[in-house]
């Protein structure tokens, strides 16, 4: 699974850093910035909990988009 974010409707609250500060750090305006998306089976209940106390809703969990080689 992976973590994303709806950058249009973040307002910058930072909650999904409080909850899953090994994924979501902020910039310097409070905006999360998120390296690495994917979501470890150890790591989907905090990241369930942060989809679901994104004031915005900004934040959603998706099925991991296949890569592909060229």
């Amino acid at each position: 699974m992976e973590l994303r974010i709806d950058r249009i409707a973040c307002d910058g609250a930072g909650l999904c850093a409080e909850i899953l500060p090994e994924l979501a750090t902020l910039d310097e305006w409070g905006y999360p910035i998120i390296e690495d998306a994917r979501v470890g089976p150890g790591r989907q209940a905090n990241a369930r909990r942060a989809v679901s106390l994104c004031p915005r809703l900004a934040l959603r969990l998706a099925e991991s988009r296949q890569r592909t080689s060229a």
